[in-house]
């Protein structure tokens, strides 16, 4: 994924927790849905259409599709009032798929920053699925994991890409962000203990 695909997948992450937290209507937010989805599905066509053949650069496209089709189906999903169902379900497909690229990750890539990303976004996938497709009443937490992520795997990554610093990050430092993250997953949902605002409309 660019640098510049990955931070706008933080601004759309930022407003979708928001949105689960009640602060932004899902109309509203189903239109920036929409523009970043176009531009996630774009961008791994070109990558696609210019690798030469070049399987990685097709495999790196491919996950990228998996995003921008989330965030396209909840874009839609918001602003024509559909049930959330089908949105869940495509979620749960995406968090096993991100468990494969994690992994490819860790043992092609030798990438532990992206391969720990891709493992948060499995978890972050996996709670949509729970709350959109099983209908669990866990929006406040999903909503507070969502804007933490929004952060952690994909702002803040996508800033130090495009000023020359994300290599020279150590694996200590990713692995006490991951850790630190968690933790700040665990208050979230000590605090929220899973109880979901009144209105809020599907996310991704």
């Amino acid at each position: 994924m660019s640098a510049v695909g990955l931070l706008y997948v933080g601004a759309v992450l930022f407003l979708n927790g928001l949105m689960l937290l009640g602060r932004i209507d899902g109309k509203s937010a189903g239109v920036f849905n929409l523009f970043i989805g176009a531009m996630q599905v774009i961008t791994p066509f070109y990558m696609i259409f210019t690798s030469g053949g070049d399987v990685w650069t097709i495999f790196q496209a491919s996950g990228i599709f998996l995003f921008g089709l989330t965030y396209l189906y909840v874009g839609i999903t918001n602003l024509q009032g559909l049930d959330a169902s089908g949105v869940g379900w495509y979620s749960l497909w995406v968090a096993v798929l991100a468990v494969g690229y994690a992994a490819m990750n860790f043992l092609h890539f030798h990438d532990e920053k992206f391969g720990l990303i891709w493992l948060m976004w499995s978890f972050l996938w996996t709670l949509f699925f729970v709350l959109l497709a099983l209908k669990r009443n866990i929006g406040t937490f999903v909503g507070w994991v969502t804007l933490i992520q929004a952060w952690v795997t994909a702002t803040i990554p996508a800033f130090l890409i495009l000023i020359g610093e994300w290599e020279r990050i150590g694996a200590g430092v990713t692995e006490a962000a991951a850790g630190l993250t968690v933790v700040a997953y665990g208050i979230a949902y000590a605090l929220t203990r899973w109880k979901a605002p009144r209105g809020v409309e599907v996310s991704s």
